[in-house]
């Protein structure tokens, strides 16, 4: 056996593996049903929602959950987190503009302690300021300033909770994707977090697997307070999957994705998503560098053997290396077709997804650089955590 050969049988069991034994990742098919039947004397809900400099895109993230049609009507806290650009300004606007400036807190973020994230730090204060609220929430929204809920949206989370005794359902919102960087890495990002933290293991209360998305999370305001608050994550940068852990150590909790609750941030270049991956990427690895090497190489043999299996096909002739990187290459544009339509691309974009994954290994890369630089975490003029550990 040639070595291209070996490295097509590699590659090959790699994605047998991914597609017939990783929780179905690939399906893409855990979605949130918004015709669940409406609810009657439906649990208070607060929505908590962080934010840093959003003064563009926040008010239509308050107009989206202020026009929510949930009853008893959601109060919002928003805690403003050293913005400079009138963020908390813009947020009024809009819930005036709305008629609804008594169902609008906007808190000054304190300084943060040490220990903290700025995020997970702005996110406590206004979930202490919703817990002293009387009546007290049930249940509590956190959700990003830059996110639009689609009608119905609230209710429906409300009802997947009720429905399934959950104490966190979480959504993958979906990600802005229109430029043509942002289809080339954006569908990418979401695939490979399926496939980080398959959902239906997520799902799944007998499964360890666990995972949530930050975007939007609905969580039981007593098992927040059962499994140590938002102090017991007080640190991390990856919030979310933190936050999902945490829960899912004391019940039940899904994951799911969205085709119409959006973010309104764009990524207006290649710099710009870098920059999402890099804040976070060695974090996950626990800023190993084994771990990381382990990672470029397993990114290499899984996103670029089957091309390369191929190419020595044509040029040397190995017919084996190249029938096992056709195979490879078949598992993997299949299984990537879901989340094509998911965004709504042509199944085309499928062969770009070698190069989405060689660039993504490339960011993973760069956010050790980053660490080792000291500048780990970094994120809109704030770093959260660099070589010498823990939050700054």
């Amino acid at each position: 056996m040639t070595w291209m050969a070996a490295a097509g049988t590699l590659t090959l069991a790699i994605w047998l593996w991914l597609v017939f034994l990783n929780g179905r990742f690939w399906q893409a098919n855990q979605r949130l049903d918004l015709t669940l039947p409406g609810l009657v004397g439906a649990p208070r809900i607060v929505a908590v929602l962080p934010a840093r400099n959003e003064a563009d895109v926040v008010g239509r993230c308050v107009g989206s959950l202020l026009s929510q049609a949930y009853d008893p009507p959601l109060h919002l806290v928003l805690v403003d987190d050293g913005s400079t650009d009138g963020t908390a300004e813009a947020a009024r606007v809009a819930a005036s503009a709305l008629g609804a400036t008594e169902r609008l807190t906007v808190l000054t973020g304190a300084a943060r302690p040490p220990g903290w994230t700025g995020k997970l730090w702005a996110v406590s204060q206004g979930v202490a300021f919703a817990e002293a609220l009387i009546p007290q929430p049930d249940y509590l929204l956190l959700t990003d300033a830059d996110i639009s809920h689609e009608p119905g949206h609230v209710q429906a989370l409300m009802a997947k909770a009720l429905a399934g005794g959950l104490d966190l359902v979480s959504i993958m919102v979906r990600l802005h994707c229109r430029s043509a960087v942002e289809r080339l890495l954006i569908p990418p990002f979401v695939y490979f977090f399926q496939k980080l933290y398959p959902f239906p293991r997520v799902n799944d209360p007998a499964d360890p697997m666990a995972g949530a998305a930050g975007g939007c999370m609905l969580v039981r305001r007593d098992a927040l307070a059962r499994a140590g608050g938002i102090a017991a994550i007080r640190g991390e940068l990856i919030d979310d999957c933190a936050l999902g852990r945490l829960i899912k150590a004391h019940g039940p909790i899904w994951l799911g994705l969205s085709a119409r609750t959006e973010s309104l941030r764009p990524y207006e270049g290649f710099g710009d998503i870098w920059s999402m991956v890099a804040r976070s990427a060695y974090r996950q690895l626990r800023h190993n560098p084994l771990l990381l090497a382990g990672t470029v190489l397993g990114m290499a043999a899984t996103y670029i053997a089957p091309y390369a299996c191929i190419i020595a096909w044509m040029v040397s002739g190995d017919g084996v290396a190249g029938l096992l990187g056709l195979g490879a290459t078949a598992l993997m544009l299949v299984s990537y077709l879901p989340t094509l339509r998911l965004y709504g691309l042509s199944p085309l974009w499928a062969a770009s997804l070698p190069l989405a994954g060689a660039l993504y290994g490339a960011m993973t890369f760069g956010s050790a650089w980053n660490h080792w630089r000291g500048r780990g975490g970094a994120w809109k003029g704030r770093v959260e955590g660099g070589l010498a550990g823990g939050p700054r």
